[in-house]
């Protein structure tokens, strides 16, 4: 996937913020690089991800399906792509950032079990 940009400033914006991915080069970074997430959509990311924390934290119902909808609205290009949203939530969880909510979502999978285990 290319992005297209309609201004410049947004096109220089995208690329220095993927130049801070590089630099920084965590296992996250490469991921948001990869996708092609700008920083607007980071922080939007952020924002969905201290959302769903506050609403485990109050002890409130979440679903992947849900949080992968609004990833979705964050990112409509990469709708469909439920994968990407688990490595996403994931990725924040294995830097230990927002790390309630990955096994909230997805530790009921069976391939995640082992996540019952640590807790």
């Amino acid at each position: 996937m290319r992005r297209m940009f309609e201004d410049i400033n947004d096109r220089l914006d995208f690329i220095e913020f993927r130049q801070e991915l590089l630099f920084t080069n965590s296992d996250l970074d490469r991921m948001l690089f990869e996708y092609e997430i700008t920083r607007a959509e980071y922080r939007e990311i952020m924002n969905l991800m201290d959302k769903y924390r506050n609403a485990i934290e109050n002890r409130k119902s979440v679903s992947h399906g849900r949080f992968e909808s609004e990833i979705y609205e964050i990112m409509p290009s990469h709708s469909g792509d439920y994968h990407m949203c688990e490595y996403l939530a994931r990725a924040f969880m294995d830097e230990g950032r927002w790390d309630e909510v990955f096994p909230a979502l997805y530790g009921d999978m069976p391939k995640y079990n082992y996540l019952k285990d640590k807790n």
